[in-house]
């Protein structure tokens, strides 16, 4: 059965720059190229991908001071072309190296590069000087000190991780402490139901009193109706007088 392993693929994000030196006084060109060239890339990382800027910021100093062996010195030339007939510009190694002595380990390095251009980008990140001083000593200090920052960040984070862990035993026994007096609560609540109820209608005399309120004002209309009712029979009695008057004289 074949298995399939996960390609690994970082992001931007979990990449490191660092900042290196580079001191070139005393050693040979091509050996010193081919360190460069792995700090540039990235391949002493074991994050390191080919397709990304996994590598390093290399400062090179004392480029003056660089070796090479054998015949190099005397038989080593730089051509160039333009792309136009008759324009071939050739260059010894020794002229170069009197004139501009940081070409020397430019050209050494981008000839072990990707051509490509991430290969280009990589080379912009090579800084050479030909002295012994640089203006890039607070990169170089604080790629030094990166590894203490993230040391003293992963002790606080779990100093407070252990913190947490201690705090979240004392939070759970709060509810263990409040549920003792809930249960004593239901508990009584059980045992006295029949005190609850007068609590209950104590708790509410407005309702009385609207219920009083509404009792009167359905007598009321009573009340006045049968006084009206009197009044409607009265001159029913004179009628009826009359009407015995008016017999009685002519009989």
């Amino acid at each position: 059965m074949v298995t399939k392993l996960k390609q690994y693929n970082p992001s931007a994000n979990d990449l490191v720059n660092d900042w290196q030196v580079v001191d070139a006084s005393g050693q040979v060109l091509g050996r010193l190229a081919t360190q460069i060239a792995t700090l540039l890339m990235g391949k002493h990382k074991p994050n390191y991908v080919p397709h990304m800027m996994s590598g390093d910021f290399v400062v090179v100093i004392n480029a003056e001071q660089i070796k090479v062996t054998g015949l190099k010195a005397e038989k080593k030339i730089y051509k160039r072309h333009s792309q136009y007939p008759g324009n071939l510009k050739e260059i010894s190694y020794e002229v170069m190296h009197d004139r501009h002595p940081e070409r020397v380990i430019q050209l050494a390095v981008k000839g072990m590069l990707p051509k490509s251009k991430l290969g280009r980008q990589m080379l912009k990140r090579l800084k050479v000087y030909a002295g012994a001083e640089h203006p890039h000593s607070a990169q170089v200090l604080g790629s030094e000190r990166r590894e203490a920052r993230e040391a003293a960040a992963a002790a606080k984070a779990e100093a407070e991780s252990a913190k947490a862990e201690v705090k979240k035993p004392a939070a759970k026994k709060s509810p263990a402490k409040n549920a003792a007096p809930k249960a004593k609560a239901e508990a009584n609540a059980e045992e006295a139901p029949a005190a609850e109820a007068p609590v209950a209608t104590e708790e509410k005399p407005a309702a009385k009193k609207q219920a009083a309120k509404k009792a009167t004002a359905k007598k009321a209309p009573a009340k006045k109706a049968a006084a009206k009712k009197p009044a409607a029979k009265k001159p029913a009695a004179k009628k009826t007088t009359a009407k015995k008057s008016d017999d009685s004289g002519e009989k």
